[in-house]
């Protein structure tokens, strides 16, 4: 089940992660690298930063298991009536939250992005667009409320499929609205909040149809509520990490030169395929189904269900890695480099991209490794670990952003994680809530070996691929799309005859319906 289920998330995360690409090859070819550009990134990375912190943070990593362990002890109506009484506390407090940061919002720019407050225009026009996106964090905050119903129901696909509808949004926006506004900042910055209420209809809608439609209550503080503000209040930072991080990267990028912060983001962008893709996947499949295994006291399927979330993690992300460090300067080339993006711009985001590719593998653990924690109860200790990543980042930003520029304040985030992730991952295994069976031992290291095999093949295909089909745009796309086709062949292939995974198991897999 577990892997049906990651699956499910990956293949709609997938659909929306093309869809994002498109979108984003858009904002690049309308906005470029420059000041409308690195404004409306800082627009569009507040609402979003403080929706992962609190709503699919710090809400979800503590919502998910109360509500699956009232499913599994008390049945569905009262863990709906939990889910009512969370929602109206958390309305509460993001409508009030909201209406905060609308008033001080030119005042919380000396903080949120300090480099901007020496340029009036780039300073007016980011508090503009941000007030224009920040109710996008009420509402996709609701859309995280409603989708953790979901998928403790086991009802994936229809959350997994909820960004298409932001990216569709976004894009639409863009191209109808930019005619008749100032800048199409403001056009893509209406269309956040517009996908946001978009988002909201669609899984309002499934959770009527699975029995599961909330009613707007008054806030009431019940005893079930206590305990999910309890254990929120650490989860603030023990989920919200890497997002921390990044937040960090948008302050300190910010006092660069003009275009870092769009450099960052559009890096960022391609690093998320494999991380959204499968990082989120496998967090989002996992933490339900360790809630209910070690609620049943299935201790042992927990474990097992552990080491497959390592290993499927582990299978998708180093390769991928391996790709960004290789040829990231054709991957940001071929699908970016159009209109107000140049050529300049392209090599200056492929820097940041390889950096971001350190800690790939880093950035999945996280989102596996954290629900071992939350699974239990246990919030504190990732919060613990956060703080000690997050003034790793600070520090490696500050010795960083000098000799590599941007590229160091990506450099900066990926050690952090990596920081994080092995401090998880040995607390775990001296409490013995994480212990690597033998298939998990013995695969490792030939998928190393594997990932090895492709980034050699990788190396060698730049020196024969590139300028077979020209240097226009399109040459550049086809040339994008045949490394992405050999690099995935050759590991599949080295992986195979490694005995990295065999046919006979993923088919096994797919027909058991638990792994437990």
């Amino acid at each position: 089940m577990l892997l049906r289920s990651i699956a499910t998330v990956g293949s709609y995360t997938l659909l929306s992660r093309v869809l994002g690409f498109a979108r984003d090859m858009m904002i690049a070819s309308y906005l470029g690298a420059g000041l409308v550009s690195d404004c409306f990134f800082v627009a569009f990375k507040l609402p979003n930063f403080f929706r992962r912190l609190f709503a699919e943070g710090a809400f979800s990593a503590a919502f998910v298991p109360l509500f699956s362990h009232r499913i599994e002890t008390e049945g569905m109506e009262s863990a709906r009536r939990f889910a009512e009484d969370a929602m109206a506390v958390l309305v509460a407090v993001l409508v009030g939250f909201t209406a905060l940061m609308q008033i001080i919002m030119p005042w919380s720019m000396y903080v949120l992005a300090p480099g901007f407050t020496s340029d009036p225009e780039k300073l007016a026009l980011a508090v503009t667009l941000t007030r224009i996106t920040f109710p996008y964090l009420l509402l996709i905050s609701l859309v995280s409320l409603q989708g953790g119903i979901l998928n403790s129901i086991g009802r994936f696909a229809s959350v997994a499929g909820t960004p298409v509808f932001l990216n569709l949004t976004m894009m639409g926006s863009l191209v109808l609205l930019t005619p008749s506004l100032p800048t199409p900042g403001h056009a893509l910055s209406i269309g956040v909040t517009a996908g946001g209420v978009v988002q909201l209809l669609w899984l309002g809608i499934e959770c009527h149809r699975n029995g599961m439609g909330l009613r707007l209550k008054w806030p009431r503080v019940s005893r079930d509520v206590k305990i999910l503000l309890r254990r929120m209040a650490p989860g603030i930072l023990g989920a919200g990490a890497v997002q921390i991080n990044l937040m960090v990267d948008v302050i300190i990028a910010s006092i660069l030169p003009s275009g870092a912060l769009s450099y960052l983001f559009y890096a960022d962008r391609v690093s998320q395929l494999p991380l959204g893709v499968i990082g989120i996947a496998v967090g989002t499949a996992i933490l339900p189904l360790l809630s209910r295994q070690l609620a049943a006291g299935n201790m042992e399927g927990a474990m097992a269900n552990h080491n497959r979330a390592v290993e499927i993690s582990l299978f998708f992300t180093v390769p991928a890695a391996i790709a960004l460090l290789v040829i990231p300067d054709i991957l940001m080339a071929g699908l970016f480099q159009r209109g107000a993006f140049t050529a300049a711009d392209a090599q200056a985001a492929a820097a940041a991209l390889a950096a971001y590719g350190v800690g790939l593998p880093a950035y999945v653990l996280i989102k596996v490794f954290v629900p071992g924690y939350y699974a239990r109860g246990d919030t504190r200790t990732p919060v613990q670990y956060s703080i000690v990543s997050l003034v790793s980042n600070v520090v490696l930003n500050l010795a960083l952003m000098g000799p590599l520029q941007h590229a160091g304040v990506a450099l900066a985030t990926a050690l952090a994680a990596w920081i994080n992730a092995v401090l998880l991952l040995v607390t775990l295994l001296k409490r013995r809530q994480f212990v690597a069976d033998e298939r998990l031992k013995e695969r490792l290291p030939r998928l190393a070996l594997a990932s090895a095999v492709t980034g050699l093949g990788l190396f060698a295909g730049r020196f024969i691929i590139p300028g077979q089909f020209g240097d226009g745009q399109a040459g550049r796309i086809i040339t994008v799309a045949l490394f992405v086709i050999f690099g995935m062949g050759l590991f599949f292939l080295a992986a195979r005859v490694l005995g990295v995974f065999t046919l006979s198991e993923i088919k096994s897999m797919m027909r058991r319906t638990s792994m437990a």
